[in-house]
């Protein structure tokens, strides 16, 4: 029998994550590519034949998202996969049109194929959009596990962007450990501050494996989503942040709305720095798409060290780079930083930019007076300290998760900028983990 043709749309994760769970050993099914998108430098790889297994023995291409026609057509293809996150409901319909108009189907795949069924239990947290601060609702539920005498055992979402074969699972214990998997800006950011928090990370390709080695070492598992999408675990607790911020998106982004409607509890975060009008949308939101749902507010502290240096003094801002990139946020942290402790002017990068960084800046227009962490190799890496260095400025201050100091060196103070959660009307959100954990 012919096997069906298949093109996986992707950003390096959900969509290796769809493959190995629904067509990794399908012989129904022939996967001649993946596509890539939104993350730069994954595109022109291959998935290596050490993780695609048995029924593809040479890999399988990633190509470039632009050529998806030309692929459609070339390699006959019967159906495209949706798999990748955070992506406005209008914009995910142009791309179906695009893939119907080439005569193939257009597919997303549902969590009962894809969410894996642990032996453990399962707290996730997601969220509607990138940025919402899903990383601060983790490290609460990290801290409540340390004060309980565990060790917090934390599996992310996927951020292979390295060698995918050396990648296939990984085990996070200590700063050691993300030098040795050589591991991006991106990746740190996603890691660094877990680690600070005495967790241990897994994160990698392949996540059953995966699973089977975190089920190995905790009780409890604690899923980290990425940018907006679904668990790659069944949850027992699911848990989705929301972000006034950003009124509507809640309803508007994919699979962000799924996330709403599927949660047992949603934390409306940052209502300290939102408009009351903005949080009312948010809340009747989750309302009239979730009634069952229960909704927690917090608000996000923002401090700095040594915040007594900031006041009068020109700024250059460095924001965590997928919250202000792919997340549509202007500005984060950072900004909210410099003004709330009286810098005297944030300087624009824009002037000195270096390198790969003024394509960002063109490709998200929206982007405010600040610069994203971005560190997807080396040299963009280089790109990153050469602006820093060259922004006239008296100080850094860094609102990226990692310490920035480690991987850049300037001549002039670079400030941590931290933000943390708090519960503003009693203790809901860790009475529903402690009830939870016994």
């Amino acid at each position: 029998m012919a096997r069906t043709r298949i093109i996986i749309m992707g950003a390096a994760g959900r969509d290796f994550h769809n493959f190995n769970c629904c067509f990794r050993d399908n012989a129904a099914f022939r996967v001649v590519a993946f596509t890539a998108a939104q993350i730069p430098y994954i595109a022109s790889r291959r998935y290596p034949p050490s993780l695609a297994g048995p029924l593809y023995p040479h890999g399988i291409p990633i190509r470039p998202e632009e050529e998806l026609p030309e692929l459609i057509r070339r390699h006959r293809v019967e159906q495209v996969i949706f798999a990748y996150s955070d992506i406005s409901h209008g914009e995910l319909m142009h791309t179906a049109s695009r893939v119907l108009a080439c005569g193939a189907d257009f597919r997303l795949l549902g969590p009962t194929a894809t969410m894996l069924k642990s032996r453990r239990t399962v707290v996730s947290v997601c969220a509607v959009r990138t940025g919402c601060g899903k990383s601060q609702v983790v490290r609460l539920f990290c801290d409540i596990l340390r004060e309980r005498g565990r060790r917090p055992v934390v599996v992310r979402h996927p951020m292979p962007y390295g060698d995918l074969a050396s990648q296939e699972v990984q085990r996070f214990a200590t700063v050691a450990d993300l030098d040795r998997f050589r591991c991006t800006i991106e990746e740190r950011e996603e890691y660094e501050h877990l680690l600070e928090h005495d967790a241990i990370v897994y994160a990698g390709v392949d996540y059953r494996k995966i699973l089977r080695r975190a089920e190995a070492e905790a009780e409890l598992i604690i899923w980290d989503g990425g940018n907006n999408d679904l668990p790659f675990f069944r949850p027992d607790l699911e848990i989705v942040v929301a972000d006034p911020l950003r009124p509507g998106h809640e309803t508007a982004w994919y699979p962000g709305e799924v996330n709403l409607r599927r949660a047992h509890l949603v934390v409306v975060n940052k209502v300290n720095a939102a408009e009351p009008a903005a949080v009312t949308v948010v809340e009747e939101a989750v309302r009239r798409m979730n009634p069952a749902a229960r909704v927690v507010r917090t608000a996000s502290v923002v401090t700095a060290e040594r915040e007594n240096e900031i006041r009068g003094k020109r700024v250059l801002v460095v924001e965590d780079g997928p919250t202000i990139t792919h997340g549509s946020m202007p500005a984060g942290a950072g900004l909210a930083a410099a003004r709330q402790y009286g810098a005297g002017e944030v300087v624009d990068p824009r002037p000195w930019l270096q390198g790969s960084l003024a394509g960002v800046f063109s490709r998200f227009p929206h982007m405010g007076p600040v610069l994203p962490a971005m560190g997807y190799r080396p040299e963009q890496v280089a790109d990153l300290a050469g602006t820093i260095a060259a922004v006239p400025c008296d100080l850094v201050l860094a609102a990226t998760p990692i310490d920035l100091a480690r991987l850049v060196t300037v001549d002039r103070p670079i400030l941590r900028v931290s933000y943390a959660i708090a519960e503003v009307a009693g203790t809901p959100l860790r009475d529903a983990f402690l009830h939870l954990i016994g």
